[in-house]
């Protein structure tokens, strides 16, 4: 089943995001080549694909694993939480249904 998997940044944090972001790309990489993964990415903190220094407020992965429990564990391992990235008491893992997407509803 697929998972959405949110969390918040701590605010300012460039400099620890940018740090650990090598080890979480593997990461989502790894969910890739198995071909678990449906979309990554952050929530900028402005109208804009580069924020540049305004940095980024979170982000999200939908990704397929077998339990939520699985989804869980998968998303409290991420670098971004161990290195601090991401603020404490804002994760959210919880099943996701698709039900459109592009190049193919399934309503």
């Amino acid at each position: 089943m697929w998972y959405l998997i949110y969390a918040e940044d701590i605010p300012n944090s460039n400099e620890v995001r940018s740090k650990a972001r090598p080890a979480h790309i593997a990461r989502l990489k790894e969910l890739i080549a198995e071909d678990r993964l449906l979309l990554a990415g952050p929530n900028p903190n402005i109208d804009s694909e580069e924020p540049g220094e305004a940095g980024f407020s979170g982000s999200a992965i939908i990704a397929k694993f077998n339990s939520l429990e699985e989804a869980k564990a998968w998303a409290e391992d991420d670098p971004y939480w161990h290195q601090g990235v991401y603020q404490k008491g804002t994760g959210i893992v919880k099943p996701f249904k698709i039900t459109a997407k592009m190049n193919g509803a399934s309503f």
